[in-house]
């Protein structure tokens, strides 16, 4: 195995890692900002007022692309990864 093929290997397995974290994380920035913007609005300072609808968007979010996170790990792993480890 050579070095080009350890590179290669590690930019696609964070490739895979952000297409993955992507709309979980995406989710979680635009609840944050809209909550925070209605926090600003009516002055209210509490902080599970921020963490519930996050947490519930995000799982919601999660449970909705669990396929998508679970087909992109497993072709990335069976095309890739297994590949290289079988030596073909």
């Amino acid at each position: 195995m050579t070095e080009a093929t350890i590179f290669d290997t590690l930019r696609q397995g964070l490739w895979v890692s952000v297409l993955i974290s992507a709309p979980l994380l995406t989710v979680a920035l635009v609840a944050g900002v809209v909550v925070g913007l209605f926090q600003a609005l009516t002055s209210i300072q509490e902080t599970t007022l921020t963490f519930v609808p996050k947490a519930a968007l995000m799982v919601a979010v999660f449970w909705v692309s669990m396929s998508f996170m679970t087909s992109t790990l497993v072709s990335f792993f069976s095309d890739t990864i297994i590949p290289q480890i079988a030596g073909f």
